[in-house]
């Protein structure tokens, strides 16, 4: 059993912890980004990571892991379509790249309001008694905003590493021809 009010405490560090990465990735999605070498393969990391973590939490719920299958599958259609919409600069200041902001915004918020949304439901279950906090990975609408997010993300890296590649392959054919 947990103590009296540590579920208080430990949503009264997530939110400011929560609120202070979403206010710093909205920033980062309006405008012009330099794409960092090392970006895309982190979130190739992470995201496929959490997947994994949260296919195993939910392990036993499989009509919840089929959503979020089909979360994942929307996301990179999402992704596809929010890279045709990317703004690409191969510059001498290095690569730039200017990403549809409101997709990534709106993807955004709404994973952020739905996790708000399971930790008021799960508090307000916690004080009835009628659930555990094991029901947070369980629920299958989470399940498919979560996978929206994550293949939206990890397709978008794809496509920001695969450009990269080419735009580095160009530069050194051409640099090859000069030389030789």
């Amino acid at each position: 059993m947990q103590p009296p009010g540590s579920s208080n405490l430990v949503l009264l560090v997530l939110l400011p912890l929560l609120a202070w990465r979403v206010y710093a990735r909205f920033r980062r999605m309006v405008g012009r980004q330099r794409l960092s070498r090392v970006r895309p393969w982190i979130t190739l990391a992470i995201f496929p990571t959490l997947v994994a973590l949260l296919v195993y939490a939910s392990r036993e719920h499989w009509e919840s892991l089929g959503w979020l299958v089909a979360g994942l599958a929307a996301g990179a259609l999402l992704a596809r379509y929010g890279w045709s919409k990317t703004v690409l600069e191969p510059t001498p200041r290095g690569l730039f790249y200017t990403p549809n902001a409101h997709l990534g915004i709106a993807l955004s918020l709404l994973f952020v309001c739905r996790i708000l949304y399971r930790l008021v439901e799960i508090y307000a279950m916690e004080r009835t008694g009628a659930r555990d906090a094991s029901d947070f990975v369980q629920s299958p609408l989470t399940l498919a905003v979560f996978g929206l997010l994550a293949g939206y993300y990890v397709a978008y890296a794809v496509g920001l590493a695969r450009w990269r590649s080419r735009v580095l392959r160009a530069k050194r054919m051409r640099e090859a021809a000069k030389a030789g």
